[in-house]
């Protein structure tokens, strides 16, 4: 596996903290009134880093080991919009998710840094994005993970401008 997409896997929990510290306390719960151009989930910040916990461990722990263990497995996507609801996002503890995303991302990084070549190359079936190997899924966790960063900013974004047209 190729360094910059482990260091980013590595760094982005504290990444993932940093972002949503920027958000105002005031609007960890708010949401604009148009998700029209959101280039992760339509979710709150709040809402954001949940998906993101759960998706760690209930779509990508499980899709590694699949993966590794079966043979051309069919990866299910997650609805995530369900997900939410069932969860009771909007009312987590934000330090209780991050412990948690945290201590599953150190589990993904074990993993991941223990594969051989010949585990990196076992191939799948992923709903929603066709046949990969597990090295690819490493690649599309990492890219999940710059999704909800951009999220994140995108929020902010928001923020700043429903700010604005209020003075």
């Amino acid at each position: 596996m190729n360094l910059i997409t482990l260091q980013a896997l590595a760094d982005f929990p504290q990444q993932l903290e940093a972002h949503y510290a920027a958000v105002p306390a005031a609007f960890k719960h708010w949401a604009p009134p148009s998700w029209d151009g959101v280039p992760s989930e339509a979710f709150t910040a709040l809402e954001q880093i949940c998906h993101v916990r759960d998706i760690e461990i209930e779509g990508y722990h499980l899709r590694f080991q699949r993966t590794l263990t079966e043979s051309k497995p069919l990866l299910a996507s997650i609805d995530s919009e369900a997900l939410a609801k069932s969860r009771s996002y909007a009312t987590a503890d934000p330090a209780a998710v991050f412990a948690s995303f945290r201590e599953a991302r150190a589990k993904t990084l074990a993993l991941i840094t223990s594969l051989t070549d010949e585990e990196f190359d076992r191939t799948a079936e992923f709903e929603g994005y066709g046949p990969l190997s597990l090295r690819s899924l490493v690649h599309y966790l990492c890219s999940h993970d710059q999704q909800h960063l951009a999220g994140l900013q995108w929020l902010l974004g928001k923020i700043e401008a429903s700010r604005a047209r209020s003075d």
